[in-house]
């Protein structure tokens, strides 16, 4: 039987970032009643006005989450909390390791002692690798090839260590959309995203952002020889909004009894560069565009794509949106002075 009570409260540990905000937004739709912990470090103040309430601090002080779970007597938990770009955990492993894993575990440990039984974890398909199968199930060996993904992987085990915890890991590579109409959208800098870096090039965009994030050398396809539909590496994408209602089915699924599990989550067939590219002409309108050929980059597989089978077997989770979606929402986010604003905000900050 379902004893919560209305509006039940659930920490959102990240909620100010890209996923965490749009999470919280489904969230509260929903009928929960998200409360967002975020240091402010790379999110923004702004991507937490659809919380109940949220509160500055680092999930990695004991005592500021204890202050939070008193208040707040919050029923589940999603961790969102971590830095996510690859090339700089390679830079700074030691950064992403005390970030990703020994804050999180710090965050876990306060959750138990504070009798909050369920945790959503966002994870990544970086645990698995550069895996055989370019299908990517959960059985799977994990062997990350990165910082980051060796970081999320251990606040993984550390979490399932936790015996009076249950948990659920999801398990994803790329997302991409916004939703233009709540005031959310990806708001990175730098920004490394495919979706971003297609389609800022190609909208009616201010110069000064384009040159702010370095993105007057246009667009790049690294490889066209590839064994795959069209010669161009496949990857998996899913739209932020289909994320955020897996984590919804996650939470769900926990709060009714579930055990603790993994779930991948992915489109099932994945998106092909070309594809996208195609896909970019056709919702921007310009079916002129000709992204420049590059050489394949060393060390990028043919096709990465996680096998959601699991997650749409046991969670009833089915991604609902594609690629042109994905690229609407985006651009429309994109032409928004909230985001404008903010990314030559970031730029500004950087350059002090």
């Amino acid at each position: 039987m379902n004893t919560l009570p209305d509006a039940a409260s659930i920490l959102v540990s990240g909620g100010a970032g890209y996923i965490g905000s749009h999470v919280t937004f489904a969230l509260r739709r929903a009928g929960f009643a998200p409360v967002v912990l975020d240091s402010l470090v790379k999110g923004n103040l702004w991507a937490t006005e659809h919380a109940v309430a949220f509160r500055q601090g680092d999930v990695g002080d004991a005592d500021f989450v204890r202050s939070v779970c008193d208040e707040f007597h919050p029923v589940a938990a999603l961790h969102f909390a971590a830095f996510i770009e690859v090339g700089e955990s390679v830079e700074k492993p030691d950064l992403y390791f005390c970030n990703n894993r020994d804050k999180a575990k710090i965050f876990f440990q306060v959750l138990a002692a504070k009798a909050v039984r369920h945790v959503v974890f966002s994870s990544t398909a970086a645990v698995y690798g550069e895996p055989l199968a370019e299908l990517i199930r959960e059985d799977l060996p994990t062997q990350p090839i990165n910082p980051y993904g060796q970081s999320k992987l251990e606040a993984e085990l550390a979490l399932r260590a936790l015996s009076d915890v249950h948990s659920v890991a999801l398990r994803y590579f790329n997302i991409a959309g916004a939703v233009p109409s709540a005031g959310l959208g990806e708001t990175h800098y730098p920004e490394t995203h495919l979706i971003p870096r297609l389609v800022l090039p190609l909208i009616e965009n201010a110069e000064e952002v384009r040159r702010a994030l370095g993105l007057g050398g246009g667009f790049k396809v690294f490889g066209t020889d590839y064994p795959t539909r069209d010669g161009t590496a496949v990857r998996d994408y899913i739209h932020v909004c289909d994320l955020a209602e897996a984590h919804i089915l996650a939470l769900r699924y926990l709060l009714g009894g579930g055990a603790t599990n993994i779930f991948n989550l992915g489109s099932g067939a994945g998106y092909s560069v070309s594809e996208i590219v195609t896909a970019a002409r056709k919702v921007l309108d310009r079916p002129d565009f000709t992204p420049g050929i590059a050489a394949r980059r060393a060390g990028d597989p043919a096709t990465l794509v996680a096998d959601s089978t699991k997650a749409r077997t046991v969670l009833g989770w089915v991604p609902k949106r594609g690629i042109e979606e994905m690229i609407g929402s985006a651009a429309e986010w994109h032409r928004t002075s909230r985001y404008c604003q903010t990314v030559l905000g970031k730029a500004r900050a950087a350059r002090i």
